[in-house]
């Protein structure tokens, strides 16, 4: 039985110091009291493959196993779209390829696995794309405001338990001009601006909402290390109450029980964080 619906927004290649200066509409919330903002540690690699895995199971990626983007393979670890669905949930995602193959199918098919309907895998609703390029000749990309409003659609038609949101825009424009561009810094604040939009909606049906990212960028627009800017990701849990500024900094390996703690359900052995719960 689940307690409490969770929407997980991540937001790909999402720096913490850029978070705090462009997401102007989550700042507010923070500000208003209505959402704890926490500075938040990625695993190592800083890549999106272990730190996807990472971030549903609660395990590092010296652990898991999953340390390269380039495996095909699901994840062999308990996480929270597995823990939902014994548990009786109904699990949801709007995610990039990778999502899909670590939590529902591997190989990921390009055209039988774009889309769970009804789905019997970890994920029992999906739309997934494959399509995230961004260049100074080719600026094609699976839009935010896609994403929200498919996100919302799910909920409207659906109501899962847990609903992953993710975007990965910001990665692809930060891969192409680096952290320290105009086009970084406005496709975040494009991606804030669609959840001022949505967030409100998914409250009032009866959702919280947490929002992170896998790692940051560089200024010359790599991940994947320890460099400055590639490992601080901001981690904000919109509770509606006793709001404000952490003060510490936390491990990524704490969103996983955060998430099965806010829902009601149980957290395994095999998750290291913490709950911030």
């Amino acid at each position: 039985m689940v307690r409490q619906k969770v929407i997980l927004v991540m937001i790909d290649a999402l720096g913490d110091a850029v978070a705090r200066a462009q997401c102007g509409y989550l700042m507010a919330l923070v500000e208003a009291g209505q959402a704890r903002l926490w500075r938040m540690q990625s695993v190592l690699p800083s890549l999106s493959m272990p730190a996807y895995t990472s971030l549903h199971s609660g395990t590092p990626p010296a652990e898991h196993g999953l340390v390269s983007n380039d495996l095909e393979v699901m994840a062999p670890v308990p996480h929270v779209f597995s823990i939902v669905r014994e548990a009786g949930g109904v699990t949801a995602a709007v995610a990039e390829r990778l999502y899909a193959l670590l939590f529902n199918a591997a190989p990921f098919d390009d055209v039988e696995h774009l889309e769970v309907v009804e789905g019997a895998g970890w994920v029992t609703h999906g739309c997934f794309y494959t399509e995230v390029r961004h260049t100074r000749f080719n600026p094609s990309m699976l839009g935010d405001h896609d994403i929200c409003n498919s996100a919302t659609l799910l909920v409207r038609r659906h109501a899962p338990d847990y609903l992953l949101v993710h975007s990965a825009a910001a990665d692809a424009v930060g891969h192409t001009f680096g952290a320290d561009s105009f086009e970084y810094r406005h496709q975040v604040w494009n991606m804030d601006n669609e959840l001022a939009l949505a967030i409100p909606v998914w409250r009032a049906a009866g959702y919280r909402v947490l929002v992170t990212s896998d790692h940051g960028m560089s200024a010359e627009g790599r991940h994947g290390g320890a460099e400055e800017g590639m490992r601080p990701v901001p981690f904000w849990d919109i509770c509606g109450r006793e709001g404000g500024e952490m003060p510490e900094t936390v491990s990524q390996l704490a969103v996983a029980p955060t998430i099965l703690e806010i829902m009601g359900l149980p957290i395994p052995e095999t998750m290291r964080g913490v709950s911030l719960v």
